[in-house]
């Protein structure tokens, strides 16, 4: 997913300063870019490896950010700016929505093991 100007100008301000390293290293991903890397994973439901290379950041640059920014609290205002944003072009229709299965808790009362099979007679 890419943002556009607009958008990025609304969301850049969300996003807290980069947590200051002490160690060497590769230099820094644009914010821009990783958040667009962390947008298509959500929007597909893909795992973090089928980002495509080339087009994002690397995964683990996508997920540790992503990580980073939900710990800071800032990732639940991207995501309110970013709807915010498509209700108000009409972009996102807030009566209908999908949740993966994936992510709801398992019913209660579920089995927590399977019985085991009956013996089988031994063969001749």
């Amino acid at each position: 997913m890419r943002l556009s100007d607009a958008q990025w100008a609304v969301l850049a301000p969300l996003i807290p300063p980069p947590i200051t390293r002490t160690t060497r290293g590769r230099p820094r991903r644009s914010d821009r870019e990783v958040l667009e890397g962390i947008l298509w994973v959500l929007r597909t439901g893909a795992q973090w490896a089928a980002l495509p290379k080339g087009e994002y950041p690397p995964k683990t640059t996508c997920h540790d950010r992503f990580q980073e920014w939900v710990d800071r609290q800032a990732f639940l205002n991207i995501l309110t700016a970013l709807a915010e944003l498509s209700e108000e072009n009409a972009l996102l229709d807030l009566r209908e929505a999908f949740i993966d299965g994936t992510f709801s808790a398992a019913k209660k009362g579920a089995r927590m093991s399977v019985p085991p099979r009956k013996a089988k007679a031994p063969r001749s």
